[in-house]
């Protein structure tokens, strides 16, 4: 049973293991040569059989929406989508060159800031340079993270004539003094137009960004929010936890006060949660919920479910490439991470060179560490090897034998299984096992779990 005491004693930061190691403790060993012998050996190992899969990040925004905590500019000058797309096609290009043959392609998806801030045409001219020298696999999975208020017709419409039919709409909630308080004001009609428009013209998945914990938000408010959004029936609900992280983004202090609690942003959890479950939704795991008959859903229970920078996913694929600013690249033998600085990332890919800012090479450890984590998240069960259990220190020996005795793991030999209830806390199940972050002496910076 979860009790207000056991919300209260894992309520700390913890990473959210979309990679491991998480990027703050990467070691910051690959260069441009590195780079150039990771990802021709990745391709070779994995990439000509399985594809690769794309994130090509665009940054810009026309407003800021003060509780985001990704890399954006913002502006109203849309003359900045020119010189980027050529900036992204050049780092696309030069992968190629790495290649030396098209690549099979298992999926795109475009993130941001706002992938809708550019023009239908700006991301036409940018998707079909790479569609023409790639070989789309037959179950490639396309999709882009949608602002209502600024996805029109026409992207939906390029998009879909591309092969996209997955759209990602980024809602947080519908309240208004909400909306309000963190600038994402849209209105519930502009929501219903864009998700019909998305349908009409054959979009098969459409998902909703909700966050709890905003300022002013109250169970009666999200009770009016989850009405709303059960009437437009998403077939995917990412139903998040608010970051509170002023130090790295300053514009968060200005709603501080109306926050909720630690035990009310719970209670919000639970409420949305319930309210999720009885209309047919089930919890995926990390936030995620879905309709019963969602391909994440039927990957969960066959054991397929998989997970990278981009969420979860149901793509095999081991290389994940990612184009643009500030965007990550999973080769699986290394991480990479390009400049945040639009600006400087733009003149580094102009001169011919990799604009990585941070990286990391995997070591045999963090490959066991990282597929055991994986599994923890994407199977909810994983198989504790004599490796892992060799590197496990006294404390978190006897962290893993508390959370046995609080019902939110079992343990039976060398298999742990994370319960109902401990999905909720899967983020510190995982950090039990995060021998680099034991190993930390510095302070970081981390969102509490819950």
């Amino acid at each position: 049973m979860i009790t207000p005491a056991l919300i209260q004693k894992y309520n700390t930061p913890a990473p959210r293991y979309t990679s491991y190691p998480t990027v703050p403790l990467w070691e910051n060993n690959v260069n441009s040569k590195d780079w150039n012998e990771l990802v021709s050996s990745a391709f070779s190992l994995y990439g000509k059989e399985e594809g690769i899969t794309l994130y090509i990040h665009l940054p810009f925004c026309e407003s800021l929406c003060t509780y985001c905590g990704c890399n954006k500019r913002i502006t109203k000058n849309h003359a900045v989508e020119d010189p980027y797309i050529d900036a992204v096609l050049h780092e696309w290009n030069n992968y190629l060159k790495l290649f030396g043959e098209k690549s099979k392609l298992a999926g795109i998806h475009l993130g941001g800031g706002t992938p809708t801030f550019f023009a239908p045409e700006s991301l036409n001219m940018l998707l079909s340079n790479i569609l023409d020298s790639s070989i789309v696999l037959e179950n490639a999975e396309f999709s882009f993270e949608g602002h209502p208020n600024n996805t029109t017709q026409a992207h939906l419409q390029v998009l879909a004539d591309l092969g996209f039919d997955r759209v990602s709409y980024g809602i947080q909630d519908f309240d208004e003094k909400v909306q309000n308080a963190i600038h994402r004001i849209q209105p519930f009609e502009k929501v219903k137009q864009a998700t019909e428009q998305a349908r009409q013209l054959g979009y098969t998945s459409i998902n909703f960004d909700l966050i709890y914990g905003l300022p002013f938000q109250t169970k009666r408010t999200l009770a009016d929010t989850f009405e709303k959004v059960v009437k437009l029936a998403p077939d995917r609900i990412a139903f998040y936890s608010y970051a509170h992280v002023p130090s790295s983004f300053p514009a968060q202090k200005s709603y501080e006060a109306h926050l909720p609690s630690e035990l009310e942003k719970r209670e919000l959890y639970e409420f949305g949660k319930q309210k999720l479950k009885e209309v047919g939704y089930v919890e995926i795991g990390m936030d995620h919920f879905s309709k019963q008959e969602d391909p994440l859903y039927l990957a969960l229970q066959k054991g397929t479910l998989h997970r990278n920078f981009m969420g979860f996913t149901t793509s095999p694929s081991k290389i994940l490439l990612g184009l643009g600013a500030s965007s990550i690249s999973d080769i699986y033998l290394a991480y990479a991470q390009n400049e945040k600085s639009i600006d400087s990332y733009q003149s580094t890919i102009a001169k011919g060179d990799w604009a990585i800012s941070k990286g990391h090479q995997m070591t045999e450890q963090d490959l066991k560490i990282r597929d055991f984590i994986l599994d923890l998240i994407c199977n909810h069960s994983a198989v504790i090897s004599r490796e892992i259990w060799e590197v496990l220190g006294e404390n978190q020996l006897d962290r893993l034998s508390e959370m046995q005795e609080e019902k939110l793991v079992d343990l039976k030999g060398d298999q742990i299984r994370v319960t109902e209830d401990g999905i909720m806390f899967i983020r510190q199940i995982c950090k039990l096992f995060d021998v680099r972050l034991q190993d930390q002496k510095k302070d970081l910076v981390f969102s509490k779990a819950i």
